[in-house]
C-alpha cells in the first residue's frame, strides 16, 4: 500500500512539474542583429575577438509582465565532459519589462547607466566572477559549441542587488517566472 501511495504522490508531483513547465514554454520570441536563431556566433562578439555583447530583442512578452532577465550559457561543455555545469557566460537582471531590448556592445560595468530604457538593469557575474557579458571562447579544438541567450518575463520587480551568479537569479526568479525565449548561436575555434 505504502508503494502505491508514493507511486500516487510521483505521479501527481510530476504531473504538476509538467503543468508548471508548459506554462513557462518558450513564448517570449528572442533576436539579434548579429545572428539567427542557430546562427553562427560573430568573431568579434567572441573573447577571440572584441568581447563586444551582442544586440539583443524580444516580442511577446506574457501578459503581466513587469521585470525581465537573461542568462546565456554554454550547456556544450557538459555534454563534451568539459565542466559540470554549463559555463555562464552573461547574467543580467532589473531589466525593465518595457525596454525593448540591449544594444550592441553594452558595458560590462555591474550597474547599467547612461542606457535610455535600462536604468536600473544590474550585469551579474559570469562563469569568471566578473560583471558583464563574456564571449564565446572555446578551446581551438573545432568542437562546435552552443550559446544559450534565454530572456526570462518575471511578474514582480524583484529589485535584485549586484552580485549574483545564475545560481542565485534563478533561485530568486523562482515562482516568478511567467515564461521566457532563447536565442541560440554556435561558435568553434579550429586553430
Amino acid at each position: 500500500m505504502k508503494k502505491a501511495m508514493l507511486g500516487m504522490v510521483a505521479t501527481v508531483a510530476l504531473g504538476w512539474s509538467a503543468a508548471l513547465f508548459a506554462q513557462n514554454d518558450d513564448v517570449v520570441t528572442v533576436s539579434s542583429s548579429a545572428f539567427a536563431h542557430h546562427g553562427m556566433v560573430p568573431e568579434q562578439n567572441s573573447a577571440y575577438g572584441a568581447n563586444e555583447s551582442i544586440d539583443l530583442s524580444w516580442s511577446d512578452l506574457p501578459e503581466g509582465t513587469v521585470e525581465l532577465a537573461l542568462i546565456m550559457d554554454d550547456p556544450i561543455v557538459v555534454q563534451i565532459g568539459m565542466m559540470e555545469q554549463p559555463f555562464v557566460h552573461w547574467v543580467a537582471y532589473n531589466i525593465p519589462a518595457d525596454a525593448p531590448g540591449l544594444p550592441a556592445n553594452l558595458s560590462k560595468d555591474a550597474e547599467v547607466s547612461g542606457v535610455a530604457g535600462l536604468e536600473g538593469m544590474i550585469n551579474g557575474l559570469n562563469g569568471l566572477g566578473r560583471p558583464g557579458y563574456f564571449g564565446p571562447r572555446p578551446p581551438a579544438n573545432g568542437q562546435l559549441h552552443a550559446y544559450h541567450f534565454r530572456v526570462y518575463a518575471l511578474d514582480a520587480d524583484l529589485d535584485l542587488a549586484p552580485g549574483l551568479g545564475k545560481d542565485e537569479l534563478l533561485a530568486a526568479m523562482d515562482g516568478h517566472i511567467l515564461g521566457s525565449g532563447m536565442l541560440m548561436g554556435h561558435y568553434e575555434r579550429k586553430e
